[in-house]
């Protein structure tokens, strides 16, 4: 398994972020609640992942947050090797954002457990893949393939 170093820091980042933003956090109070002094571009350039976080600070960061750095880096690890356990990761707000007329019964689901609030991610194993497009009228590889672009557009 290779790790792709720059969408992992990305990842790493988008994690931290989401983190900080669940408990309604500015960048300068989570700094206030550090150990460590810490400016807020350092945080912020941890949170766009353009700069790499020792294990000591990743730590510290999670630990100020309530958060279990393992649990952290599971979710990161989840979301950078989704595709390797035969799932593949998609965020409904892309879907519902989405205007491909095919996609329609996909978007449609996805509003609704957007607006029950359910996760906006969430993972497709084969079984579901092969259902879904079935149901928009697609061959499994096409909605695949469709999906893929719109995680990518997203990034």
């Amino acid at each position: 398994m290779l790790i792709d170093a720059d969408t992992y820091q990305r990842i790493l980042g988008e994690e931290l972020r989401k983190l900080r933003t669940e408990r309604g956090w500015t960048r300068k109070e989570l700094g206030e609640k550090l150990q460590s002094g810490i400016s807020l571009q350092t945080l912020a350039t941890y949170e766009l992942g353009t700069r790499q976080c020792s294990v000591v600070r990743l730590a510290e960061l999670c630990l100020a947050m309530d958060e279990l750095p393992q649990n952290l880096l599971a979710r990161v690890h989840s979301r950078l090797f989704a595709h390797e356990s035969g799932q593949v990761r998609v965020n409904l707000a892309d879907v519902v954002a989405d205007e491909q007329p095919e996609l329609l019964p996909l978007r449609r689901w996805a509003r609704g457990r957007l607006a029950a609030g359910g996760s906006a991610d969430v993972r497709f194993d084969q079984t579901t893949l092969e259902q879904l497009a079935a149901l928009c009228g697609l061959h499994t590889e096409e909605l695949l393939t469709r999906l893929k672009k719109l995680s990518a557009a997203a990034l």
